[in-house]
């Protein structure tokens, strides 16, 4: 099922009202990198006349900062950057079970018991070890019963199919066989909480999600969401994903690599208009030295029409 885009003359024609969302996980500061996708997401929504959300995704609650949801809040104000609804996974916990009981009651999940280590001796002993870029589960509790003495992982068991999705910014195609190149992957780990894939899927149906921006390096994620999401019945919505922002080493900025922070900049005195002009020159775009989010969307306007999107002159 996909979202109901029309295409004309080899233009994406878009549905109203759009929803966009930016999700970030609250582990910490929001860094540069971080900043610049928000920046996009937000730019997208707008520049389509849409909804924009934002949702703490703090299910992993080992990881999560009580201080980051208001820090993350700050810094996307500071940098002009608001949003219509916000939402926090961890009060959806049953909107997530009423999800997976639809799947179990339909027979598509089991429960497994297998450890880490003993998945990587099983992957090491198979005779059709993987060469793709991550694992993939061999199926041992699919074939055999799970272990009752200790807790259980509820996984999916995916479909014999090939799934492919094309981003809608880079035109760029990808397909991944699920058996081979997935598996069947975690709903809920064994110690209760909703995994990624499956939470965010839940919410962007139900939140009425239509574009979905992300970084580059949850694209090689989506072929199993779009499955998940023909299991469940929702629609898929578009699916853009931009270039992560790395440093002078060409490596990826990441938060535990000491990235400078938003906050840092924000409370240390920095102009917003020129962190946000840094954000857009890293795009190789021509921005002025000091320049607001909002005076970005004709920027953002052009990128999508490259990707062959028609604005509606209104928006």
């Amino acid at each position: 099922m996909t979202c109901a885009c029309a295409s004309l003359s080899g233009m994406t024609v878009l549905p109203a009202p759009a929803v966009g969302r930016f999700a970030p996980s609250p582990t910490g500061a929001m860094h540069l990198g971080n900043a610049r996708t928000a920046l996009l997401a937000w730019l997208h929504s707008r520049a389509l006349g849409g909804q924009h959300l934002l949702r703490f995704e703090d299910l992993d609650t080992g990881r999560v900062r009580p201080w980051t949801c208001d820090t993350t809040r700050r810094d996307l104000e500071w940098l002009g950057l608001d949003w219509d609804a916000e939402y926090r996974q961890s009060e959806r916990l049953d909107v997530y079970a009423d999800a997976l009981a639809r799947l179990t009651a339909a027979g598509e999940t089991y429960p497994c018991t297998c450890t880490r280590r003993e998945i990587q001796q099983a992957i090491l002993d198979s005779a059709g070890a993987p060469h793709g870029h991550e694992p993939v589960y061999p199926g041992t509790c699919r074939v055999h019963a799970a272990d009752p003495g200790r807790p259980a992982a509820i996984r999916w068991r995916v479909p014999d199919e090939t799934v492919c999705v094309t981003d809608a910014l880079t035109r760029g195609t990808l397909c991944q066989n699920l058996p081979g190149e997935v598996g069947d992957f975690v709903l809920r780990r064994n110690d209760g909480v909703f995994a990624y894939h499956f939470a965010v899927v839940v919410d962007d149906a139900l939140m009425g999600v239509t574009d979905v921006l992300r970084g580059a390096d949850l694209w090689p994620a989506t072929p199993r969401q779009v499955a998940l999401q023909r299991a469940l019945g929702f629609p898929t919505p578009r699916y853009l994903h931009v270039p992560l922002m790395t440093d002078y080493r060409g490596e990826r900025l990441a938060k535990r690599g000491g990235a400078p922070s938003v906050q840092a900049l924000r409370e240390g005195g920095e102009a917003a208009s020129r962190v946000v002009s840094a954000l857009a020159r890293s795009l190789g775009w021509e921005a002025p030295e000091r320049v607001t989010a909002a005076e970005l969307l004709p920027f953002w306007r052009a990128r999508l029409a490259e990707a062959g999107f028609f604005i509606n002159s209104q928006t």
